[in-house]
């Protein structure tokens, strides 16, 4: 090789090792631009925004503050304002990790064409913030504040901003009530139920009371705080309008709701303070699907089958779909389905003697203690192992019904409680087909007992009388 392409040679080297110093050079420097921060980026209290907009997932949504918030595309959407107010907490105090200074490269954090833009507007200040790439190293978001730096956040907003316009709607709810004044259900087969303080009934937790036949007859307390619960925990998110009129109402079949219940409570505040509050809800199918009896037999529906529905709480301007169960949960409340199912009206611990009468032969027996001391007996003949008190215990309608008896009676009983007053209640059984037997309670007919369970307290009694309990 000559001279001057050694020469050359050496000088093409030299010129790529300076380059390579150069690049090495700017790289050290860019990197030592990179630093650990710990500082606030931004401080906005949430109560000086103004406007708020964002871009995300091809998505634009734009809100503006004028005493309450407003939605820019139909201020008639109701805002959840709690819900804005958590998008606003991010920016109350933004805490960066990691800062970026004279950053020329946007696009190696995500940050030329970010994820989401949003805009603020606070006082007389416009803010724009742009998140960028996540960080896998670091678990934390490239931010942009419109400062020529970029930040890793210690707070991802997009954990916030990530959410769509119907997640920002205030919605409807029926309030959790551990005791309803009343609760009044109108319709198909209506019916109203009062709380008493002092129980009407042979059980002293009873204070749930119906109507029925110009008397007042007990409700399960337990029943009715399960359909309260129902009530409560109802899920209204899911809106079909949020701006209801005369014409959405007939289309959801909410212009003549199936059921309308209406729930009267009292709610006390920390001095102990009672308000009383009315609240009710309107339920319904979709019209397409309102069952026509005069079309076909209601019997064929199935408890299978999708139900389209709909409910409105008071004069709300939304109107939202609810599941089947709801739906089916709301309709089938009824006197029947919130009743006592046991066929003694009272608690056993109550019962002070048993007058069965089987076979045309009347049998006493007796019950005295309380708790674990409490023991049954037949004469002067304990009945330490005898399945009567289970069997008596067990006996629970299968369905309830106002038929007459008309077959023969299988056993009777009397119970004589301790209660004030000393009351008796008669309870008599009548056979009625092969499965069931028919109860009747102080001379009133009232549902139909497996009839196992009759057979079952039959041969408890006939284990005491003759000896073998």
């Amino acid at each position: 090789m000559s001279r001057s392409k050694k020469l050359g040679l050496l000088l093409v080297i030299l010129a790529a090792v300076c380059v390579a110093t150069f690049c090495v050079s700017r790289y050290q420097a860019r990197q030592e631009q990179i630093k650990t921060s710990g500082q606030v980026i931004l401080e906005i209290p949430e109560d000086s925004v103004t406007a708020l907009s964002w871009t995300y997932d091809g998505q634009s949504l734009a809100f503006h503050r004028d005493g309450g918030w407003y939605y820019d595309a139909d201020e008639t959407f109701p805002v959840d304002e709690d819900a804005i107010n958590t998008l606003l907490a991010c920016f109350q105090s933004l805490g960066a990790a990691f800062i970026i200074e004279d950053v020329e490269d946007y696009g190696q954090y995500g940050l030329d064409d970010p994820a989401c833009t949003i805009q603020l507007t606070a006082g007389d200040t416009d803010y724009e913030i742009g998140l960028g790439d996540f960080s896998a190293m670091d678990a934390q978001r490239y931010v942009s504040i419109g400062d020529g730096n970029v930040y890793l956040v210690t707070e991802d907003p997009l954990e916030a901003f990530d959410v769509e316009l119907s997640d920002l709607i205030h919605n409807d709810s029926l309030p959790y009530v551990d005791t309803a004044d009343q609760i009044s259900v109108e319709g198909e087969d209506p019916f109203q139920i009062t709380w008493q303080e002092e129980s009407a009934s042979y059980r002293v937790e009873d204070h749930y009371f119906v109507p029925v036949d110009g008397a007042v007859q007990p409700l399960d307390t337990n029943l009715v705080e399960d359909f309260l619960y129902t009530l409560g925990s109802l899920e209204l998110t899911n809106y079909m309008t949020y701006n209801a009129g005369e014409e959405d109402l007939a289309t959801y079949g909410l212009d003549d709701p199936e059921r309308t219940i209406q729930l009267d409570y009292t709610e006390a505040d920390e001095d102990e303070n009672e308000t009383a509050h009315t609240v009710s809800l309107a339920v319904s199918r979709a019209p397409a699907e309102r069952w026509d009896d005069t079309q076909a037999d209601a019997d064929t529906e199935s408890d299978e089958d999708e139900v389209t529905a709909y409910a409105r709480v008071d004069d709300s301007p939304i109107i939202y779909q609810i599941t089947t169960e709801e739906y089916r949960a709301l309709m089938e409340a009824s006197y029947d389905t919130l009743r006592h199912k046991e066929i003694l009206p009272a608690d056993l611990e109550d019962v002070s003697q048993v007058d069965v009468t089987l076979d045309g032969t009347t049998y006493s027996l007796t019950a005295s203690g309380e708790g674990e001391e409490r023991s049954w007996s037949y004469g002067e003949q304990a009945l330490e192992d005898s399945d009567l008190p289970d069997a008596l215990q067990a006996l629970t309608a299968s369905s309830f019904t106002d038929e007459e008896p008309a077959g023969q009676e299988e056993i009777s009983l009397t119970l004589h409680l301790t209660l004030e007053g000393a009351p008796t209640v008669s309870v008599r059984f009548y056979r009625y087909d092969g499965a069931s037997c028919l109860a009747v309670v102080d001379g009133t007919p009232t549902a139909l007992v497996p009839r196992s369970q009759v057979v079952d307290l039959q041969e408890a009694v006939y284990a005491v009388v003759l000896g073998e309990s």
